[in-house]
């Protein structure tokens, strides 16, 4: 079950805690058209399966599909839902491991993120590295849309 408050990181310790827990879940966001071509424009990625709905019609997924890196970014928008971070000096997006996409998102489907903590690596008292796994989930889908775990390092006052 996904609990609808954000889960609250105010200390390294509250991090370290968190190790094989689920954290929440994101709101659900519809992927149009119009995101799609967005992104299609500010990455040069003009495939006609993304951005031609008419010809989209007769493709494998009978639409057009969200670039699988579009959805992969939008982890940035969901995580700020799932994890409330209190007394933070600093956060850095460190980088990322195993990043798949089991099922393409579809126009006109809402997705969200799904997060639990996997590891914490302390840096030091006040510091964690911490590899956060996100599911984006597609509404109505069994499979979801792209599995990432994600590596932050959260600086505490």
């Amino acid at each position: 079950m996904h609990k609808d408050i954000p889960t609250v990181f105010s200390c390294a310790d509250d991090v370290i805690q968190s190790v094989d827990k689920e954290l929440g879940a994101s709101d659900w966001l519809l992927i149009d058209q119009d995101r799609i071509n967005q992104f299609a424009s500010a990455t040069g990625d003009h495939q006609w399966i993304h951005v031609d709905p008419e010809k989209a019609k007769s493709g494998p997924y009978g639409t057009t599909i969200a670039h699988g890196y579009l959805t992969l970014s939008l982890v940035n928008y969901f995580l700020p839902q799932i994890i409330q971070l209190k007394n933070l000096t600093m956060g850095i997006n460190y980088g990322v491991d195993k990043v798949r996409f089991p099922l393409p998102v579809k126009c006109g489907s809402k997705i969200r993120g799904v997060a639990k903590t996997m590891s914490v690596d302390v840096i030091s008292e006040k510091a964690v590295q911490a590899t956060i796994r996100v599911t984006v989930e597609i509404d109505g889908e069994v499979k979801p849309a792209c599995i990432i775990d994600t590596i932050s390092r959260y600086y505490f006052e």
